[in-house]
């Protein structure tokens, strides 16, 4: 079964030969380059072309052989099946071993190749995509704010103005959002960042305890010249509130004392999405000279993907192999994230470890079309995104004009339906 719209490279010196398999493939629904030379062919694919080569060994001029071994110190990872006459297979198998992907010898059965071909397109369409979201994880990773979504994005041109401003910031959002990192992100970002930063969790902090926070050596002055970070401030009591408001207008510590301690410090507070009336009036409203809010995974389904390779990428377990666009296939068919990245991090943990039980097995659904609905979930998750608007979904999926369509052709998305529905048909 081929992927309709799948790019195969034919380098065949035989113009005959060429034609005749360049129709086959054709009728197979594959798009079909046609290559003369060896030499034609090496000018015309680089290390990002999308599809496969399929190429005769012996040519004038450039060899298949050496086409191989030139295609492959750009990509390593090209497929490339070889057509070869009786008297090479020696040498085809040990260009197997070097990493051809195929051979068959000549006169070849045309079921054999259209499989060969089959695999070889799957294999690239894997390594494509898992190339693409490492490229934006290693992107997003250099501020650890990973994602693409414009919430993050607009996040991410805030912080570097925000870390060097000193205003106290209020950053709401659900659990598992990620407050404590932004807060973090902000405190390394601007000049407070060679002193201390220090987390008070208000949730956890013992009644009666206040002293421990407030005295002059205390929690907060250790703060000094540095970030307090107040998680879960809405889960205060409403003594603790009315410490912290009154440390928050005078930024002194043993308060009741006659010479309080001056504390130069910037505050960051984590309250909950929805829960701001739980916090009194005069402490939410004298630390949210900004307000932030990190939305939930529901809201950038586009960023799972990139998020998961990034957790594959640096998870705890140990793996025997890498991380691939399949393993994260696994994680994005799923639609709600109730625990947010946290909760993905652990769904990634268990990929990481070969426990993740909720990962559709083969008997269930192939791996071709777990990525066929993976791809087709994104795209459709983008023209939703951009109201039905091509350029947007384009800007929102990072790949060129030509490929976006060349995707919907050969997934057979209907976008005009796609855009009167909001449904993939």
């Amino acid at each position: 079964m081929t992927e309709a719209g799948s790019i195969v490279a034919l380098v065949d010196d035989d113009d005959e030969l060429r034609a005749a398999t360049a129709q086959l493939l054709d009728l197979a629904g594959y798009a079909v380059r046609g290559f003369a030379s060896g030499t034609e062919a090496a000018r015309a694919i680089d290390a990002d072309f999308d599809g496969v080569v399929v190429t005769d060994v012996r040519m004038p001029g450039m060899s298949g052989i050496e086409l191989f071994r030139a295609l492959a110190a750009r990509d390593a990872e090209l497929p490339v099946v070889l057509m070869t006459g009786h008297g090479d297979v020696d040498m085809a198998v040990s260009l197997l071993k070097a990493g051809a992907w195929d051979f068959l010898t000549k006169p070849f059965d045309p079921d054999a190749l259209l499989a060969a071909v089959a695999r070889a397109t799957t294999a690239r369409a894997l390594t494509l995509e898992n190339r693409r979201l490492r490229t934006l994880a290693e992107a997003s990773a250099a501020d650890e704010l990973v994602g693409n979504s414009p919430a993050i994005r607009r996040l991410r041109a805030m912080l570097p103005v925000l870390a060097d401003a000193d205003m106290d910031v209020v950053v709401e959002g659900a659990t598992g959002t990620g407050k404590q990192l932004l807060a973090r992100l902000l405190h390394r970002g601007g000049r407070r960042s060679r002193h201390r930063f220090v987390v008070v969790d208000c949730a956890a902090w013992p009644a009666g305890a206040e002293s421990a926070l407030f005295d002059a050596f205390g929690t907060l002055a250790r703060a000094h010249r540095g970030t307090v970070f107040l998680d879960n401030l809405d889960r205060a009591d409403e003594r603790l509130q009315h410490r912290l408001a009154q440390f928050a207008e005078q930024r002194a510590v043993a308060l009741d004392a006659r010479e309080p301690v001056r504390v130069d410090a910037r505050i960051v507070a984590a309250v909950d999405e929805g829960a701001r009336e739980r916090v009194l009036p005069a402490l939410f409203h004298r630390l949210a000279a900004v307000s932030l809010r990190l939305p939930p995974l529901t809201e950038r389904m586009e960023d799972v993907p990139l998020l998961a390779m990034h957790f594959l990428s640096g998870g705890r377990g140990e793996r025997a192999t890498a991380p691939t666009a399949a393993d994260v296939a696994h994680l994005v068919a799923r639609r709600e994230w109730p625990g947010n990245m946290r909760e993905l991090e652990m769904a990634v943990e268990r990929v990481v470890l070969g426990l993740d039980d909720a990962a559709p097995t083969g008997a269930e659904l192939p791996l071709p079309d777990r990525m066929r609905a993976y791809e087709r979930a994104l795209i459709a998750e983008a023209v939703r995104r951009a109201g039905g608007e091509v350029t947007r979904a384009v800007e929102l999926l990072g790949i060129p004009r030509e490929t976006f369509y060349y995707r919907v052709k050969r997934l057979g998305i209907d976008l005009r339906r796609l855009r009167a529905e909001g449904e993939i048909p």
